[in-house]
């Protein structure tokens, strides 16, 4: 509340008047209130969203992961969310049969997670068994995350459970990483890594694609000498 004086013009008959104004501050709380509520809805909506990812260290491992032959999945990840696996390691022998060898499939639930969940069937069950008893209050998060890391160790090493390589070419796109690795989680899979592209894999993408792009320097002198990679 405040006043204010007003003085009549007149000469000596001049005199003070004073008048009584009354400010309502009540619009402006209201508008207060409102830009307090767009300030923080903003800044949720400007925290950035990312993802955790646990790279791997630099030092030996105390018990290192054994990839068997017959349970190593490589994945390729290309432009256009196409997607590429082939099982095992390479061989000179694969680059004659590449079309056989390397095979195309889709992100989703028909696609790559189809493939993943058969062949770490016997884990991912177990990992649902584990979520259930959870869930029912059986047992707590804690030995949830153990008995988990202990069935996905014991079968990897007694190489029933596949080791996932993920290699994204030069042309993919981060999102399909992004969905790559969900389906890592979905999937039960517990030995992943993101791993680069050796020149095998880029030969026999070449081959499977004919997309000369991903296409290293040195390899395309080869593939010019119709020479696989060395």
């Amino acid at each position: 509340m405040s006043d204010i004086q007003v003085k009549e013009k007149g000469g000596k008959k001049a005199r003070q008047k004073k008048q009584l104004i009354r400010v309502d501050f009540t619009p402006m709380v209201d508008m207060n209130m409102l830009l307090i509520t767009f300030f923080m809805f903003a800044t949720t909506l400007l925290k950035p969203q990312v993802m955790n990812i646990s790279m791997p260290s630099t030092e030996a491992p105390e018990n290192p992961v054994t990839v068997g032959k017959n349970t190593a999945i490589t994945i390729l990840m290309g432009a256009n969310d196409e997607l590429y696996y082939y099982e095992g390691k390479l061989e000179e022998s694969v680059f004659e049969d590449y079309d056989n060898f390397l095979k195309r499939t889709t992100y989703g639930e028909e696609g790559i997670r189809k493939i993943l969940l058969e062949k770490n069937r016997g884990t991912y069950e177990k990992v649902q068994g584990y979520k259930i008893q959870r869930e029912r209050g059986e047992i707590d998060y804690v030995m949830y995350d153990t008995l988990v890391n202990r069935a996905q160790r014991e079968a990897n090493q007694r190489q029933i459970a596949p080791t996932i390589l993920i290699k994204p070419l030069d042309n993919s796109i981060y999102k399909n990483m992004v969905d790559m690795l969900d389906e890592m989680l979905i999937t039960n899979i517990g030995f992943y890594q993101i791993a680069e592209l050796v020149e095998g894999d880029r030969y026999l993408y070449y081959r499977k694609t004919g997309d000369e792009s991903v296409l290293s320097p040195a390899l395309k002198i080869q593939v010019a000498n119709a020479a696989p990679p060395r």
